[in-house]
């Protein structure tokens, strides 16, 4: 009786353990597949708003998180297409992990993309929540490069 009981505790127990487990999924050598991708920056993510923007080149992109996955934070860097409506996996360069969203808004304007964080999100970071700046819109890389000089 008491082999029986203690099996099925441990037998309760790990299955509890493995069931609460996440999954998340290497890229590994796919890297190069999904750094050929679209990229887009995080300019706004909330923990209590299961939505994201993401800047593109073409605009801004509203992502709802899709699942138990992992929402990426403020200034991520992800790859993907987010030039379509529909559910699709990115990858997040920052982390090295896919992510699954679905693109519900796409080539935004910044005030657009404002109102549009406003409308799916009205309880996250307080009322009139601010999308940030991606370091690639407000600075623009510029190449500095350094002479050496042989003696």
């Amino acid at each position: 009786m008491k082999k029986i009981i203690l099996l099925s505790s441990v037998v309760f127990f790990s299955v509890l353990a493995l069931s609460s487990c996440i999954k998340s999924v290497n890229v590994g050598a796919n890297e190069n597949y999904w750094l050929s991708k679209e990229r887009g920056d995080v300019v706004y993510s909330d923990s209590y708003c299961n939505y994201y923007v993401v800047e593109t080149a073409y605009g801004y992109t509203i992502i709802r998180n899709v699942g138990n996955s992992y929402r990426p934070y403020e200034g991520s860097i992800l790859y993907g297409d987010f030039g379509a409506y529909g559910t699709r996996d990115f990858y997040n360069y920052s982390t090295g992990v896919i992510v699954r969203g679905e693109v519900v808004e796409t080539d935004l304007s910044y005030v657009d993309a404002q109102y549009a964080v406003d409308y799916y999100c009205p309880y996250a970071k307080t009322s009139g929540a601010k999308i940030m700046k991606s370091a690639a819109a407000t600075n623009k890389m510029t190449r500095v490069t350094t002479q050496t000089t042989d003696k």
